[in-house]
């Protein structure tokens, strides 16, 4: 008691000036203190436990208090556990006003000891002199690695765990005496035993007196309690807990960025049968990062344990891009040969979508001990090999992609015969463990190149392509994401890539290129964490979250996308993405426009069409409405846009033409090329009206009043850019 006073006097005068290794050993002493785990415990209910109404829909203001500031993240409270750990476990209930000074205390170190690190890691004569080089050094890093938020969900890494260890499955039924299929339900059991207790738990509480409230007991399970859940036996049960459970001590920690044994392992075992799980985060992260050691100590199948992980990152990877763009649209293990039959690249998955490309190259790479230390050497050692590497094999593989004088082989040796003409190739880097603050560091070091077809890089793990692929499961909308995210590469930033994701869905991706950059805070992924929780963990709430997603839905526009997809035609894969990256206004727009030329070309069988220009696109379409035979009505077309795009005086303009019956796209016109003056053009656009101009108009265009040049005789060439004569045309 009289020690636990000292320690807060001291905090109340402490100063944001001392060292991290003294603010440390305060925090060290803390959680040592008799009874502390309650606190922990308290910790994890308060600030990791999502509580919501039972028989409600999960909404994202129920998750609000993951993104509060005031909360611990999950490194804090697993460092609170390794220290805990530390010594023997005392499990004594402290009184109520010592738990309290426990809890405050705890709040205020571990706030003073983020301020210390965040301090020691810039350095302040950079700041003065303007030169901000400190941002890229690994003190400065350390930080963010050490307080990045999780780029994965708990459900992904058993998800993905059962994938990335199944060829493993011999080695675990040999030393572990379990399979992975024995190892999975295990931990399914232990998911579903421990909301049960902390629910029952904290429901009592009302009955006790408030010297005895504590919810530590719902993070205590039993095998029996396991055993019954999963339907496993009690010792195959026991067998795959002991192979998650802490060994005894945990002298090495001894500062934030040691190697913590309790985050390897973060089961505790207290005795007479009782185990002790604070984060179940942990565990499932535990699940998918430890038994690669284990395969690692084991010298004679490392190297096999090695290439069954590369090949899982491969093989997940075309797994999901298969799920967006279909199989006859994705390759893999594509080998890329000269003409000597010599092989220069290997595409690990490449997928074609019309002319667009994707270079996927995996890379299974970790963060080591030593760059989360905040290692110079060691952070850059460990990117190049992650990351770099990746990008340069897939620069390599695009540029070579490019040239048709190397041919394509599968990994039957078979010939890949493909059309190569693309106007955009994307690399992705895609890594097999969750990397923290990657998008950082792809800021801060990445070194790449772009062409006018080779994209700025979009840089990945496993747990992002999974949900990426999960909610844009449409050709066009991947594209037009990444064709977005890929041009904004060094202009967004976030804590990872799934806020940024988050942020599309709801908001429509789009930086105005008056703004040099924008920062995007954690909170923003809330729908899109609501949304993966309803599709994974069945929870009532929205699958889909309300934006770009649901505004498209039973529209013409919606039908349009449809169409393009399934046409697969470059000439108006251009226009699909142009629409996606529309606001509200226009989408009604296009869609009213539609409706309205269509009635008009029922009623009087002729072909009707309206022209809209977007001026901060720098671009425009125009719609004809028709039932003429194709070799009527694509010279029409491709005549009208020819003028449109030089009457706009712009390098761009899309055509489509609609049947009117069922708003079906019948095919599609792409004008693209340098606007370049002519008199005759000069003469010949002058009466023909302005297109409408979207941004600078308050509402929607009344589509039936005719915005008219002057009349045009019978005789004279039709305006609409048909080279035939008006009477015989539009008149």
């Amino acid at each position: 008691m009289a020690q636990q006073n000292t320690l807060k006097g001291e905090l109340e005068v402490q100063q944001t000036s001392r060292s991290e290794v003294e603010i440390f050993s305060d925090l060290s002493r803390l959680c040592s203190k008799t009874g502390f785990a309650h606190a922990i415990a308290y910790f994890c209910f308060r600030d990791n436990i999502i509580r919501y109404q039972e028989g409600e829909r999960l909404t994202s203001d129920d998750l609000m208090n993951l993104h509060s500031s005031d909360r611990l993240i999950r490194n804090e409270i697993s460092t609170l556990i390794g220290l805990l750990f530390k010594q023997p476990i005392d499990l004594t209930l402290p009184e109520p006003h010592i738990m309290q000074d426990y809890i405050n205390d705890t709040d205020k170190l571990l706030v003073e000891l983020h301020h210390s690190m965040m301090i020691s890691s810039i350095d302040t004569d950079d700041l003065k002199s303007g030169d901000f080089n400190s941002l890229s050094k690994g003190t400065f890093l350390r930080e963010q690695i050490f307080y990045s938020c999780d780029s994965a969900y708990h459900f992904q890494y058993k998800e993905l765990s059962v994938k990335k260890y199944l060829n493993d499955d011999p080695w675990f039924k040999r030393y572990k005496g379990y399979s992975i299929l024995d190892l999975e339900a295990v931990f399914d059991g232990i998911g579903e035993v421990q909301p049960d207790k902390i629910e029952s738990t904290h429901s009592e509480m009302q009955f006790k007196d408030p010297s005895e409230w504590s919810i530590l007991p719902g993070f205590i399970f039993t095998i029996d309690d396991v055993s019954t859940k999963s339907g496993i036996d009690a010792e195959t049960v026991r067998t795959v807990i002991d192979s998650f459970v802490a060994p005894s001590g945990n002298e090495g920690f001894n500062s934030m960025s040691d190697f913590n044994v309790t985050s390897a392992y973060p089961i505790i075992w207290l005795g007479n049968s009782q185990y002790l799980l604070f984060q179940h985060y942990s565990l499932q992260e535990a699940l998918y990062e430890t038994p690669f050691y284990w395969f690692y100590d084991d010298i004679s199948y490392r190297s096999k344990a090695m290439q069954h992980r590369g090949e899982f990152t491969e093989k997940f990877s075309t797994e999901r891009l298969t799920l967006v763009f279909g199989e006859n649209r994705v390759l893999s293990n594509i080998d890329i040969v000269d003409s000597s039959g010599n092989k220069a690249g290997e595409i690990d998955t490449l997928v074609v979508f019309a002319d667009r490309a994707i270079v996927v190259q995996a890379k299974s790479k970790k963060l080591t001990i030593e760059s989360r230390k905040g290692n110079d050497q060691s952070i850059q050692d460990d990117f190049r090999k992650s990351i770099q590497d990746s990008y340069s094999q897939g620069l390599n593989c695009s540029n070579l992609l490019l040239d048709n004088s190397f041919k394509l082989y599968d990994s039957e040796r078979n010939e890949v015969k493909i059309s190569r003409t693309f106007t955009e190739v994307y690399i992705f880097c895609v890594v097999s463990d969750h990397y923290p603050s990657l998008s950082s560091q792809v800021q801060q070091f990445l070194k790449y190149e772009t062409t006018d077809v080779i994209m700025p890089p979009v840089v990945m793990d496993v747990f992002f392509l999974d949900v990426f692929t999960e909610m844009l499961q449409s050709p066009l909308r991947f594209l037009s994401y990444i064709k977005r995210r890929s041009g904004y590469f060094s202009k967004l930033r976030a804590s990872n890539e799934l806020i940024i994701l988050a942020y599309h869905l709801t908001q429509n991706l789009w930086v105005d290129s008056e703004y040099t950059g924008i920062y995007l805070a954690d909170d923003i992924s809330s729908e899109l964490d609501v949304a993966m929780m309803v599709r994974r963990l069945g929870v009532e709430g929205n699958a889909i979250p309300e934006g770009i997603l649901t505004r498209y839905q039973n529209t013409i526009i919606g039908r349009l996308l449809s169409d393009i997809e399934s046409i697969e035609e470059p000439k108006i894969i251009d226009f699909g993405i142009m629409i996606l990256t529309l606001g509200d206004t226009a989408i009604e727009q296009l869609n009213e426009g539609i409706k309205y030329i269509s009635s008009l070309s029922l009623s009087d069988g002729r072909n009707h069409d309206f022209s809209l220009g977007f001026d901060s696109e720098g671009t425009g379409i125009t719609v004809h409405s028709n039932q003429d035979l194709n070799e009527v009505a694509i010279p029409r077309l491709q005549s009208h846009c020819d003028i449109r795009k030089y009457r706009e005086k712009t390098d761009h303009w899309f055509g489509i033409c609609i049947n009117p019956n069922d708003f079906q796209l019948r095919f599609g016109i792409n004008v693209k090329g340098e606007w370049v003056r002519s008199d005759a053009q000069d003469a010949f656009v002058a009466d023909l009206p302005e297109p409408q101009l979207l941004s600078k108009r308050k509402g929607l265009v009344n589509f039936t009043t005719k915005i008219r040049g002057r009349k045009v005789g019978r005789n004279e060439s039709c305006p609409c850019g048909s080279n035939r004569k008006y009477k015989k045309c539009c008149l």
